[in-house]
């Protein structure tokens, strides 16, 4: 907010940005749908220049595609794509906790703000494992999102934390018409988030290696089914898959 009160056209831009991203996780916006700076604009009743803006944003984090002549288009991510995404988050997660665990130990005071941040993560993780356990999609999206950001936000580097939480947002945008689709939903879902926090708190290098193993094992398994469906698009068969 300005100091008159009203919007500023930087705020307009990021709330129209991240509308339309939950719009698109929500599985309200589907994959491969088009739309006009026009069309968005008078959705929610602003002008176009933010509007042009926000999906400029979202077309740079690989959410959007953009056409001179036919507007924009929500990017459709293939089996492919989210392997190619689970497999880097994998690579650079790697090279996190290497670093973490040989890196020299945090001074008396490092160690207790670690630890204070640990438990605003440790409550996110709850609630991202009770979403999972409950079959609540739209819950989870948003605890497992930030609670991955503020974890990440630990390692200090906000390129890091910035590229994994792109990854993240884009496999959720992958997983969302699949998992929407399934009865099951509860039985893909990864819940581990307590178990990832329980052995960050007690520095256990080798508890950490494998709540993330098993987290990224879950999710190729997750590819693995849906290749061998060879599903082009979620009404077409195969099983569901998840961050």
């Amino acid at each position: 907010m300005g100091a008159s009160g009203t919007v500023t056209r930087s705020t307009l831009r990021q709330q129209i940005a991240d509308a339309l991203r939950d719009e698109v996780l929500a599985g309200r916006l589907q994959q491969g749908r088009e739309f006009t700076v026009r069309q968005i604009a008078e959705q929610y009743g602003v002008s176009a220049t933010p509007v042009r803006e926000a999906l400029f944003d979202l077309s740079a984090q690989g959410l959007l595609e953009s056409d001179q002549h036919r507007g924009f288009r929500v990017h459709e991510f293939t089996v492919a794509d989210y392997r190619a995404m689970v497999e880097a988050r994998t690579l650079v997660m790697d090279g996190v906790i290497r670093d973490i665990f040989s890196g020299p130990p945090p001074s008396r005071a490092q160690a207790a703000k670690y630890r204070e941040s640990l438990i605003s993560v440790r409550r996110r993780a709850d609630e991202a494992a009770r979403a999972a356990r409950c079959g609540d999609l739209d819950i989870l999206i948003g605890y497992d999102l930030r609670f991955w950001r503020e974890l990440g936000a630990l390692v200090g580097n906000t390129y890091i934390t910035d590229f994994l939480h792109r990854l993240r947002v884009q496999c959720w945008v992958f997983a969302v018409p699949y998992l929407r689709s399934d009865v099951d939903v509860r039985d893909w879902l990864w819940n581990g988030h307590p178990d990832l926090v329980a052995a960050i708190t007690l520095g256990e290098h080798d508890a950490v290696r494998a709540v993330i193993d098993d987290y990224n094992a879950h999710a190729l398994m997750w590819a693995d089914r849906l290749a061998a469906g060879n599903p082009a698009h979620p009404g077409h068969g195969g099983k569901p898959t998840a961050p």
